[in-house]
């Protein structure tokens, strides 16, 4: 038997951080057996989920008793040279704390770029190189840097963006959610999880 009752997908690519529309977020969502549907947004002039929105409706789903699993695919953590270099303990919550302190993303109209071109927050203080990788990307071989900026197939400003919204799930929703593998390899029965994933692009017309 299955420990979870729902399974959640998101690709949460693009380059904007909570407040903008990003036609490249997509939601989707099985329960049980049946076959994975798309959610759309909620509907707005937008059209389109944003990241906060986002955000506040997987809070809202999780806050449902029903055992849900959810892969993101944003990074969830940076390489082992980034705590070396900015002498941060290898602790999951005192990474996101000090990193939302110099990336605020999570705040209304801040951008990825704001923070890079040093109009807000202090992204100077916490960066890396573009060579640096977790050893998940480095067996991987092709999987781009968290560092690496302005590249094709890019997850930089993705994962410079969604951690911070991963913080605030985090706040949000306490012990009931637990964060694979950062609480524990073993998760307890009858909680959610969230899980660094990647995805694979369809064709929805195939």
């Amino acid at each position: 038997m299955s420990a979870f009752s729902r399974y959640i997908g998101i690709d949460y690519s693009g380059a904007k951080t909570p407040m903008d529309s990003l036609s490249g977020l997509r939601v989707y969502s099985a329960v049980g057996n049946e076959p994975a549907t798309e959610i759309q947004p909620p509907p707005s002039p937008r059209k389109y989920w944003t990241r906060r929105g986002l955000a506040e409706w997987l809070m809202a789903a999780l806050h449902e008793p029903t055992p849900t699993v959810v892969g993101i695919d944003p990074a969830f953590s940076f390489p082992l040279a980034y705590f070396e270099r900015h002498s941060l303990p290898l602790n999951w919550d005192v990474f996101l704390d000090d990193f939302c302190g110099h990336w605020p993303t999570d705040q209304d109209n801040i951008y990825v770029d704001f923070v890079r071109d040093g109009l807000v927050g202090n992204g100077a203080a916490r960066t890396g190189e573009t060579k640096w990788r977790r050893v998940a990307e480095l067996r991987a071989r092709t999987a781009k840097s968290v560092f690496h900026f302005d590249v094709q197939g890019s997850v930089a400003k993705s994962t410079h963006s969604g951690i911070p919204c991963l913080r605030r799930i985090r706040r949000e929703l306490g012990t009931s959610v637990h964060f694979w593998p950062f609480d524990g390899w073993i998760p307890p029965s009858n909680h959610h999880v969230i899980a660094e994933t990647s995805y694979i692009q369809v064709n929805p017309h195939e």
